[in-house]
């Protein structure tokens, strides 16, 4: 027995011993254990989220159970956004890029606001004020792009902005460098490792906030088919796979969302394509929808009006000899962006949802519920929106690689800022070649 204690003496004397040389190790910052374990969660216990739904809400809906009172809400709350995405499709694209930059600042809040509350208790220098700069050093980049592209005329118009895009991204890399020296110089001793973690935080948030809604303004403007068919997939989604869930599901999906089933991730998809063919159908009638969104300099605004190209064209197609017996039919006509919309609403359906699965893994490393508590029974814009981003990308490199042509209108518009003498090489170059090509006289008719 007394060979027990004393070795339970040095035993707990070794630990006095070990606790001592951590807290020393704490203060320093650059040990890695246990500081890390505390910047994960901020040294404290995650607060847990109060009930956000509306009063009036809560009353009317008090006698039902609790599975049946969060189907209620968040079914009206749906009706309710769905409701304000019509509006602002009425409205018009400068109300819709509006929109979207206003979500873009909404989710980067949500995030950065995440970082914040984690790493709160280290009272890091400068870190909100350089997240919020870098957020505007890289909207000025991305939409002073956007400007000179689609804006081109009334940049060369301007004095003042033909200089702003002259030296654009040289202005651009100042304002970012300024930032970058800025978070140099805030570094402290005992932080260092926090900061550098909060640094990449920012940048990836960055990159997929702000990267992403650029992608979606330039979605829009190829026509605002382009920028509703893909969100009212994922929203289509969204909603299919969660009613076929409430009630159907039984056969758990992944283990980042455990609500999440097989049977509602199966019917999302048969209902989402079905629902995006249907959609392009309707919405391929109308030039407001088809037509790019360009800038008329002569009434200084937005217009949509043009001759639907072949895409928006009704096409006769002959049906598979498999499937004529099954419908009865030989042949249908249809546009052929309908065919589009299909691997539009597979990839909203199939894929989109990881999305929704990485926003789920990030809220749990953190030990969140929902990124906020903007909209009762949702959770914050960055919980409806986390499908959304990844479907942007999704549709600009598919317009890229199988829609998108040469534009004239740009190329002339380009031909008409250089110098005359510039202007007649060209001129003598493209005559050549389309002499030599048979289309033109011979030069010495002309």
């Amino acid at each position: 027995m007394s060979y027990l204690k004393y070795f339970l003496l040095f035993s707990c004397r070794s630990r006095v011993v070990i606790s001592e040389s951590e807290s020393e190790n704490k203060l320093d910052a650059e040990t890695a254990s246990d500081s890390e374990s505390r910047s994960e969660f901020g040294g404290s216990a995650p607060v847990p989220t109060s009930d956000d739904t509306p009063e009036v809400l809560n009353r009317a809906l008090s006698n039902l159970s609790s599975r049946w009172k969060n189907w209620w809400v968040r079914g009206i709350l749906t009706l309710a956004m769905i409701t304000f995405f019509f509006i602002i499709i009425y409205l018009g694209p400068m109300v819709l890029m509006t929109i979207v930059m206003c979500v873009q600042i909404k989710c980067f809040h949500e995030i950065i606001t995440i970082g914040y509350n984690v790493y709160h208790s280290y009272d890091l220098p400068w870190f909100r004020t350089l997240s919020w700069y870098f957020l505007l050093c890289v909207n000025y980049f991305f939409y002073g792009e956007t400007v000179t592209d689609y804006f081109f005329t009334l940049v060369q118009r301007e004095e003042p902005l033909r200089i702003l895009s002259k030296y654009h991204r040289f202005i651009s890399f100042a304002l970012y460098l300024t930032g970058f020296c800025m978070f140099v110089l805030s570094l402290v001793k005992k932080h260092y490792r926090l900061q550098f973690y909060m640094f990449g935080w920012t940048h990836v948030t960055l990159l997929i906030v702000v990267t992403q809604s650029h992608l979606i303004i330039h979605n829009l403007f190829e026509g605002m088919i382009w920028f509703i068919v893909p969100i009212s997939c994922v929203i289509c989604n969204d909603i299919m796979a969660y009613m076929f869930g409430f009630f159907f599901g039984r056969t758990p999906l992944i283990k980042l969302s455990p609500k999440k089933t097989w049977e509602g991730f199966i019917g999302g998809f048969f209902a989402t394509v079905l629902f995006g063919l249907l959609l392009s159908y309707v919405m391929s009638g109308y030039r407001c929808f088809t037509c790019p969104v360009e800038f008329n300099n002569d009434t200084n605004s937005f217009t949509v009006d043009c001759e639907p190209s072949e895409l928006f064209q009704l096409q006769e197609y002959n049906i598979p000899l498999v499937l004529q017996s099954v419908v009865g039919w030989k042949t249908v006509r249809m546009y052929p962006f309908q065919i589009h919309s299909i691997a539009l609403s597979t990839f909203a359906s199939l894929i989109g949802p990881f999305g929704g699965f990485f926003a789920s893994g990030f809220k749990r490393a953190f030990k969140i519920k929902d990124f906020a508590n903007t909209i009762p029974g949702h959770g914050g814009i960055m919980d409806r929106f986390d499908c959304q981003y990844l479907m942007a990308t999704f549709v600009n490199v598919y317009i890229a690689s199988f829609i998108r042509g040469p534009n004239p209108s740009k190329l002339i518009q380009q031909f008409l800022t250089l110098r005359p003498d510039q202007q007649l090489h060209i001129f003598n170059t493209l005559k050549a070649h389309l002499v030599d090509k048979g289309m033109l006289g011979s030069l010495e008719d002309a």
